[in-house]
């Protein structure tokens, strides 16, 4: 067990993207379909947007409960955890998606927080109770 990078937190998040994007495509569907084949404005189409954005949470608030990490983050050995080493409540995986989105905001000052943490946890880590932890594969 080790404290993750900063990199190889960045590279789950850009396997996790492509894995919703993926999934938003596939919730867009029905839209297209009811608008006979037509573009879905997302501007003008509340239920759309808030299909999308239930689809992003529940990819992430479903893994992390569920598994405590996403395919992205199980492809860079990343595991997400309470202090004590568990996996994270609903709610502690609920704050931590709206904190993670806090963390974005400032272009991205979260998330880099992480290099001047003494713990190397980023502000969503620290708002939420949970850490992200890498565990590599053995052998390596």
């Amino acid at each position: 067990m080790q404290n993750t990078g900063l990199i190889r937190r960045l590279a789950a998040i850009v396997y996790d993207s492509l894995l919703i994007g993926a999934l938003l495509f596939l919730a867009t569907t029905p839209f297209i379909a009811a608008r006979g084949g037509e573009p879905v404005e997302i501007g003008d189409n509340l239920v759309y947007r808030l299909v999308l954005a239930i689809v992003i949470y529940g990819f992430f608030v479903g893994f992390w409960t569920r598994t405590g990490r996403t395919l992205g983050m199980q492809s860079w050995g990343l595991q997400l955890e309470t202090p004590e080493g568990g996996k994270p409540t609903f709610a502690k995986a609920s704050i931590r998606f709206f904190a993670a989105i806090l963390s974005w905001i400032p272009a991205g000052l979260g998330f880099l927080w992480q290099l001047w943490d003494k713990d190397s946890l980023t502000w969503h880590d620290r708002i939420s109770g949970t850490r992200l932890v890498y565990y590599p594969k053995p052998g390596k």
